[in-house]
Formats: C-alpha cells, sequence, structure tokens
C-alpha cells in the first residue's frame, strides 16, 4: 500500500490531508529557556512554522471509523479539505459510524460541524473523557486563558449537535483501537492505538506538532500547549514507548506514517 494508507489489523488506515498550517517561528518555545528555543530556531533554519494537517480514515468490517475530522469551513481556504479527500475515497458522510477524537482543539474537532448541523448524521463521536469532562464544564473557563478556550465552544457545539451521540472514554474507545493519555496539549488529550497482530499503528494527535524539530529535541514545545510541562512529559514518554514497542506512527501534523528510532539523546521518525 502506499505512504497514505496502511493495512493494520481489522482496518485499513488512509490519511486524510485537512491542509496546512502556517505560524510565525514565536509559537515555538523551549522548556530550558529563551536561549535554549533561540538555538533550536537557529539550527532548524526554517523562516516559519509550517505543518500539515491530518485526519484518518479506518475501512473495516465494522463500518467507516474517522480519527479526528479537520477543521471544517473554520480555518479559511488553506485548510478543511478533509472532505473533499473522503469524497475522492468513496466515503460519504452517511457512511461514518462513528468519530474517534484525540482532543477538542478546532483543527481536531470543527470538521464535525457543517454549519449550524452535525457532519454526520449517523455517526456516535467517541472523547477522551479527561477532555469532554474539562471542557463540557463551563465553570473551568474562568480558570483557563482567554487564548486556550476555544475548546469549551466546540464542546457546547458537540453537545448540542450530537445529542445522544457522545461517549467518553478512558481505555478501550472501540474493538481493536485503544485511547492512550498523552495529556498536556489538552487537560484530556489521547491517542489512539490501532492494535494488528503484526504491527500496531499509533495516532497520536498533536504529541508532536514539528516532527523532525520536536523528536530531536523533545523540550521544544508550542504555546497552544494547554500545560507544557506535562506536554513535554508526554512528549518524552511516547517517544520512548513507541521507539521500545516498534510502532507505526502517525498524527495530526506527521507526514505519513513513521517509525521513532532513537537518535543520540533524542528520537528520529523514519519514513515507514
Amino acid at each position: 500500500m502506499s505512504q497514505q494508507c496502511r493495512r493494520i489489523g481489522a482496518y485499513e488506515v488512509s490519511i486524510l490531508h485537512d491542509g496546512i498550517f502556517e505560524a510565525p517561528l514565536d509559537v515555538l518555545i523551549h522548556a530550558d529557556g529563551e536561549a535554549a528555543r533561540d538555538e533550536a530556531v537557529s539550527r532548524w533554519g526554517k523562516p516559519k512554522v509550517s505543518i500539515v494537517v491530518n485526519c484518518f480514515a479506518l475501512k473495516g468490517p465494522d463500518g467507516i471509523t474517522l480519527i479526528d475530522a479537520g477543521t471544517g469551513h473554520s480555518w479559511g481556504e488553506a485548510m478543511g479539505h478533509a472532505p473533499a479527500a473522503m469524497a475522492a475515497a468513496g466515503i460519504a458522510p452517511d457512511d461514518v459510524a462513528r468519530v474517534l477524537i484525540t482532543h477538542l482543539h478546532g483543527d481536531h474537532a470543527l470538521g464535525l460541524f457543517d454549519g449550524d448541523r452535525a457532519r454526520f448524521p449517523k455517526a456516535e463521536i467517541i472523547v477522551p473523557e479527561a477532555d469532554f469532562g474539562f471542557y463540557g464544564d463551563e465553570a473551568n473557563r474562568a480558570r483557563t486563558p482567554d487564548n486556550k478556550q476555544g475548546a469549551f465552544a466546540i464542546t457546547a457545539s458537540l453537545k448540542k449537535h450530537y445529542a445522544g451521540r457522545i461517549r467518553s472514554v478512558a481505555g478501550e474507545a472501540h474493538p481493536g483501537i485503544a485511547l492512550i493519555a498523552l495529556p498536556g496539549h489538552t487537560v484530556g488529550h489521547g491517542g489512539y492505538l490501532i492494535q494488528g497482530k503484526d504491527e500496531s499503528l499509533l495516532l497520536w494527535g498533536d504529541a508532536l506538532h514539528l516532527s523532525d524539530l520536536q523528536a530531536s529535541d523533545p523540550a521544544i514545545g508550542l504555546i497552544y500547549d494547554f500545560d507544557a510541562a506535562t506536554a513535554l512529559a508526554s512528549r518524552r514518554a511516547i517517544l520512548a514507548r513507541a521507539a521500545r514497542e516498534g510502532w507505526l506512527v502517525s498524527g495530526g501534523h506527521v507526514e505519513g506514517f513513521r517509525r521513532v528510532v532513537t537518535k543520540g539523546a533524542g528520537y528520529e521518525l523514519t519514513a515507514a
């Protein structure tokens, strides 16, 4: 199969390209401070942050499963192309049986909505329990910085448009698919491990945004993390575990399918 499609267990997993997100370099941070950040950015040598935005389609005996849903029409013309990618793959919105959300940020969950209605009229929406619990409680909004409150509105829309079809999970999300908690980017951010007999695939959401830069130096983060220290701990732990287990990996901002290998004091994501 191509770099954009793999057979894992009962599922044929395809990458759906939603678009490209761009931001200035000042969205980057480093756990060791500003000097370490500036050195890393200089070594990286790129003029801006430019990252792919993905979601995933799983075709299996139990119907179509999506992992994340892209941005929909909310983030401009550079993104929102996942519906066209689905159509090209022969998947209609009515075909989708379930959507597993890694976390409730806009580039992963706004694609659940088509204007003021549900995009997937028959789908069950599966969300990490910790994310849904936190962002579903308006009392937490006042304790959250203004620039990190978007998930509250998304959760309210989710409750409105998918009422009765939402399931929050903390372990098994669906047969053969387990939620792995990776907190920090959001309160309940997680990845989904698709378990196969010969190999397994971890779709790790936003554990890493910049594969080459953050794999080699996991201390680099982005200002979008809810809790930078916890996100760093999750990033280090999942890189080590993925390398140890030999998992295939991909995510919301990873190009293609990769493997994590140890390289020096850090890691490298090699093409699978």
